[in-house]
């Protein structure tokens, strides 16, 4: 693997309701120690990490309304997991919808960066991940997933997505083992 240039470690709904609340799942807490690895890894080096975050509105947003309450803007759903430790020198993205750009600042917060490479991690590969891959890939960015660090609520799901972030932008799913020595 060669060196990944101007990377970022993009965090996608690693929040409570994800892991272990509305929405959790056994497959999102078990991604969580090699997350926390890697996001360690990237900031000993100095590398961005951003979480984009689902910030919903009540009765408002469209996703709540196939998907029920889950990450209510300002509730405890909404936070990061404690694992992850969420630091000073990280940022947070709030998104609505499934893309982490989707009517947000992350494209502008990414440019001012410096990013040219967006390393994918969080839930779900075939849904959020999926939809901010897209447009991080439509924005010129080259996409790399942790195969680790990623995860869905199922096999099929993982699996389905990460072959279309493949095959439709080009994303290899490399170890954090990988990655870190790429940083």
């Amino acid at each position: 693997m060669e060196k990944l240039n101007k990377p970022a470690i993009l965090v996608v709904d690693m929040l409570n309701d994800f892991v272990t609340g509305a929405l959790g799942c056994e497959r999102g807490r078990a991604i969580v120690p090699a997350t926390a690895e890697l996001i360690d890894a990237a900031r000993s080096k100095g590398i961005p990490v951003i979480f984009c975050n689902d910030a919903h509105i009540p009765g408002i947003d469209r996703e709540l309304k196939l998907w029920g309450d889950h990450a209510i803007a300002g509730t405890k759903g909404a936070e990061v997991i404690p694992e992850l430790k969420l630091s000073d020198a990280d940022y947070v993205v709030p998104k609505r919808r499934y893309s982490g750009f989707f009517q947000t600042d992350l494209d502008i917060l990414l440019k001012e960066l410096g990013v040219q490479t967006v390393v994918m991690t969080g839930l779900h590969a075939h849904m959020c991940v999926r939809h901010t891959s897209a447009d991080a890939y439509c924005l010129g960015y080259d996409v790399v997933v942790a195969k680790e660090s990623t995860d869905s609520f199922t096999e099929e799901d993982y699996k389905i997505g990460l072959a279309y972030l493949k095959t439709c932008y080009g994303a290899e799913a490399y170890t954090n083992a990988e990655l870190i020595e790429a940083m």
